[in-house]
């Protein structure tokens, strides 16, 4: 597989009365046994919670757990002791390790939450516990691949367990960026909104696709264009 890309409509659909979620790989009631993971990425789910809504407490353990923060804020509380609202512009990261309990609500009374989770195995089983939700500078994202999310991490890049990098990007119409991708690595991509042309091929609002084995990721944005590339082990 060097490129495989997979339109918005082509992912289900689950609908509850008060959220919607499209999930690019098997999640919940959905699954497809040759649509689990891709490399270490086991979920990348599009959801939209209504207001005052949410996940009352529940389970996780040995996964690293991200939440992009599109347009809302979300209530993160866990049995750790954290209680944190994480916003538009900012991103937040759970390492559930051993094991963690955790609640995930809507954080507005008036306004929809709308999210990318995406969770990631992690490089080794068994780590502590830990949460943390951080602001990046979100004018850094225009027409270049802005770090959210790495392994070094820092006071705007949001820390993982795991050899990745999570970027995003704001690419003005007629812009152009060059991705090189290193050996034996993946690139995830998802455009959140606008036209993107990705070596050569048209992906539109919430299209995704899947790269391996491509040494160069050539984007150009068709029209304004802002999406989220991934960079796997």
């Amino acid at each position: 597989m060097a490129m495989q890309c997979f339109s918005a409509d082509s992912r289900p659909l689950a609908q509850m009365e008060w959220a919607t979620s499209r999930p690019s790989f098997s999640f919940g009631g959905y699954f497809d046994p040759v649509n689990t993971s891709f490399g270490v990425m086991r979920v990348c789910n599009d959801d939209e919670i209504a207001a005052g809504k949410g996940f009352g407490p529940h389970p996780h353990s040995d996964m690293e757990i991200v939440t992009v923060v599109l347009s809302g804020a979300i209530r993160h509380q866990d049995n750790l002791g954290n209680d944190v609202v994480t916003t538009t512009g900012e991103v937040q990261r759970m390492t559930a390790g051993t094991g963690v309990i955790h609640a995930e609500y809507n954080a507005s009374d008036t306004e929809p939450l709308q999210s990318l989770q995406l969770w990631f195995m992690p490089s080794e089983r068994g780590l502590k516990p830990s949460f943390e939700s951080i602001a990046y500078d979100a004018a850094g994202m225009a027409n270049t691949l802005l770090p959210i999310v790495s392994q070094q991490g820092s006071s705007q890049v949001a820390s993982i367990h795991q050899d990745m990098t999570i970027y995003l990007s704001k690419l003005d119409a007629g812009k152009e960026l060059l991705f090189r991708q290193g050996p034996g690595r993946r690139v995830f991509m998802f455009v959140i909104e606008g036209k993107l042309s990705v070596n050569g091929q048209i992906m539109e609002r919430r299209d995704t696709a899947r790269m391996e084995a491509e040494p160069k990721v050539a984007l150009k944005a068709d029209e304004a264009a802002w999406f989220m590339l991934v960079d796997l082990p």
